[in-house]
């Protein structure tokens, strides 16, 4: 067990004293007065990552008045609020590392992603129109898109010559995309697309910028070449003129106030046979020629789709990083009211109690930091990931891709379902400060709400993580007898785990001091907590595989038989999130080139491990991997993880990384 850094019986004084010591208010630079970095420093330049330069960067360009939040309710302001703002971001190239440099931009994707991240620390609502703009809307022309359209649209959508947007979720149809209904016909005769919405249903609805600044759309469609159906495919289709008039054929609506986002223009659009050049198809995976000759490279419509839609998890990527990063800004809010909110006197004393000294309190809010932490590391592999697939002028490896879109759905689900649970317990942690909208919170709570159900819902997208997992058991476990399947679980399962860890010889290094006894301090070892996290994710793939062997014998209809296992499917899928995670932030802590600091994010990164044990330690005791006794010394190893934290409380936040104008709540000031 590693000491602690303070406790229970530390005074009130030196809690302060070392408050005082280190913490400051977050500057845009790296540093204190005296020019030597100070402990949260070096917990923001780690929690940064290899991402560290965007991100300050990105800090000194939201340090302009015109960033500061503001809640502005009336739409119509609120939408010219967001476009000046991005109008401000793109005045400084602010959107060219999303693009290649052949194509006018600088082929930054890592930064492109965090760039966008970090948007949503002053406003959810700018960083929705600028990840629809740049993300979605360039996204699209960048990655299935050929050189005509690189020419033609990439630089006006870098500078904001042109506004587009993203035209996929239809009325009945969300995340099923291979089943949408707008259609996109061939007239070989006249060398032209036909857009078509032929139900009400075929409505492309929730789009961002269709109410009213777009004035282009990439629209998926079913394409229809001679009678035949290719699938689903992406064109570009004009809809308003430079006067914002709908054109012919298209009717936009203005969906109107929703939950939050008051400056984003979500919008629905209407399609009645409008004609659009054949040059218009993005043709990078699908092409019709002159004589109205369908050809691709891929020559499956199945994985032609998924190789489409898999070249834009950018922005699904973007979601889960910019829901953690509103997270972040809670968190620092509620933290550092918490720090100069007092209730109630000390016995013996007159003075009243800060409420962070309360041990309940820091059950609410610490955990939540640690957790904060955790999945910044995690995003940050993520994004390097991405950057490593997209920053190449070869095609991903297949197998590659497959996996950076199963973490990217897995974290945006980690990301957003934290996010929600994250801002509502820090509202709740400030009382009646919390509800009103001077504070932030309520805002915040709106406005990353609906994360967790676009960029795909997140029951679907957990699914998406447990299929990928258990696919790679589909052709061996047939017909295994149960002798068989054991065999097969102990290596197979183990190994498949294994190889995808962020830090391999790190891992292994911690795994073998792995300490099994029943004695409280063993559950600080990290080998202990990792081979925890473990043992329950081979656990229930290996269990979940077999199930599903059993219930495809049972079940005729295979619908049926994925459906009878759909509840362990889920748990499984949350298990791998969450091994992933616990692993990205060893590496984490292994990078991090300050002492103190590093001590602070070990007794962090307990804090996480420890939280998530205690989640689902129902499980872990029906399963008998700890025992009744082990599972009442978690709860204790949490308080006492709390309680070491707890001097440090503003040094935490602080190393989250929101600077000071980006809070902007009325009780945090003097």
């Amino acid at each position: 067990m590693r000491p602690s850094h303070g406790g229970a019986g530390a005074s009130r004084r030196r809690i302060e004293a070392e408050f005082t010591e280190n913490s400051g208010p977050l500057s845009v630079s790296v540093g204190n007065v005296h020019g030597m970095a100070i402990t949260a420093d070096h917990l923001r330049i780690t929690l940064d990552g290899p991402f560290h330069d965007t991100r300050e960067k990105v800090r000194v360009d939201l340090s302009r008045e015109q960033f500061t939040p503001r809640f502005i309710p009336d739409l119509e302001e609120a939408r010219a609020h967001a476009l000046e703002q991005m109008q401000l971001l793109a005045g400084d190239g602010y959107a060219a590392n999303g693009f290649r440099t052949e194509h006018g931009g600088t082929g930054d994707a890592g930064a492109a992603v965090t760039s966008i991240e970090m948007l949503a620390m002053a406003d959810l609502s700018l960083m929705v129109k600028a990840g629809v703009q740049w993300g979605l809307w360039g996204g699209a022309i960048e990655n299935l898109g050929t050189a005509r359209h690189h020419e033609l649209y990439v630089k006006p959508t870098i500078n904001l010559g042109l506004l587009g947007c993203f035209a996929m979720t239809e009325t009945g149809h969300g995340s099923d995309v291979q089943e949408l209904e707008t259609t996109a016909t061939y007239d070989a005769a006249k060398g032209e697309f036909v857009i078509h919405s032929p139900t009400p249903s075929a409505r492309k609805d929730y789009i961002g910028g269709a109410a009213l600044h777009a004035t282009v759309a990439a629209v998926f469609a079913q394409l229809i070449v001679a009678g035949e159906n290719h699938g689903v495919h992406c064109l570009v289709v004009p809809i308003r003129d430079e006067h914002g008039n709908d054109l012919p054929g298209v009717t936009t609506s203005d969906c109107g106030y929703k939950g939050g986002l008051t400056g984003v223009d979500n919008g629905r659009i209407m399609f009645d046979h409008v004609r659009i050049p054949r040059d218009n198809l993005l043709n990078r995976y699908g092409d019709v020629d002159a004589d109205g000759v369908y050809s691709s490279p891929i020559e499956s419509s199945n994985r032609r789709f998924f190789t489409m839609v898999g070249t834009l998890v950018r922005g699904r990527v973007t979601v889960g990083g910019s829901a953690a990063a509103a997270a972040k800004v809670a968190l620092t809010i509620a933290t550092r009211y918490a720090l100069q909110r007092r209730q109630f006197s000390a016995p013996k004393s007159d003075d009243e109690v800060p409420i962070m000294d309360y041990l309940v309190h820091q059950r609410r809010l610490l955990p939540l930091i640690a957790r904060s932490y955790a999945l910044g590391f995690a995003q940050n592999e993520l994004i390097a990931k991405l950057q490593d697939l997209q920053g190449s002028d070869e095609e991903p490896d297949p197998q590659d891709q497959r996996e950076l879109e199963s973490r990217a759905a897995g974290l945006k689900v980690a990301n957003t379902a934290f996010a929600t649970r994250a801002i509502q317990e820090c509202r709740e942690a400030c009382g009646g400060a919390g509800y009103l909208t001077e504070n932030r919170l309520v805002q915040l709570k709106a406005d990353t709400d609906v994360f967790t159900t676009f960029e795909g819902d997140n029951h679907v997208l957990t699914q998406l993580v447990a299929k990928e997992l258990l696919t790679s058991y589909a052709d061996e476990v047939r017909g295994m007898s149960p002798v068989e399947w054991m065999k097969f679980a102990t290596v197979t399962v183990s190994d498949v785990v294994k190889t995808r860890t962020a830090a391999l010889q790190i891992i292994q290094t911690l795994l073998d001091t792995r300490q099994d006894n029943e004695e409280d301090g063993s559950l600080f070892n990290r080998g202990t907590q990792l081979g925890m996290f473990e043992d329950r994710e081979e656990y229930l793939i290996s269990t979940a595989a077999r199930r599903l062997q059993g219930a495809s014998k049972r079940e005729k209809d295979p619908f049926d038989a994925f459906n009878f296992v759909q509840d362990h499917v889920m748990h499984t899928a949350r298990a791998h999130i969450d091994r992933v995670t616990l692993e990205a932030f060893i590496a984490g802590i292994e990078a991090c080139k300050d002492k103190a600091a590093k001590e602070l994010l070990e007794d962090l990164c307990d804090l996480y491990a420890l939280s998530v044990i205690e989640e689902d330690k129902a499980w872990f005791m029906e399963h008998r991997l700890i025992s009744v006794e082990r599972s009442k010394a978690v709860g204790r190893a949490i308080n006492e993880r709390c309680r070491t934290l707890r001097p440090r409380a503003r040094s935490l936040v602080d190393g989250l990384g929101v600077p000071d104008n980006l809070l902007n709540a009325a009780m945090l000031e003097p």
